[in-house]
């Protein structure tokens, strides 16, 4: 490891992360998870092609949680109508 694709995995887990922890609004959160998304799908291959395991183990469960995570803040019923919990057309 510790090459060109680990540093951009890592680049875009800090800048992921940033966008959550920052909290600049709905829609930045779920560019933020979109981001989790792809480098989590790095990762996996990164630990799949350098035999670490766990590396991959934890970067496929993680993908799924930031895949629900795309899912609740992009896709949800609950937040596709205009006056859900007056969070529609916040950003």
């Amino acid at each position: 490891m510790n090459g060109p694709l680990d540093w951009l995995a890592s680049i875009g887990t800090i800048i992921a992360a940033s966008l959550l922890a920052f909290d600049l609004g709905r829609r930045a959160s779920a560019y933020g998870f979109i981001l989790f998304c792809a480098v989590a799908a790095l990762w996996v291959y990164i630990g799949l092609t350098s035999d670490a395991i766990p590396l991959a183990a934890m970067n496929g469960v993680l993908l799924l949680i930031n895949a629900w995570g795309v899912w609740q803040y992009w896709f949800h019923p609950k937040n596709r109508s205009e006056g859900a919990s007056g969070q529609a057309g916040a950003d």
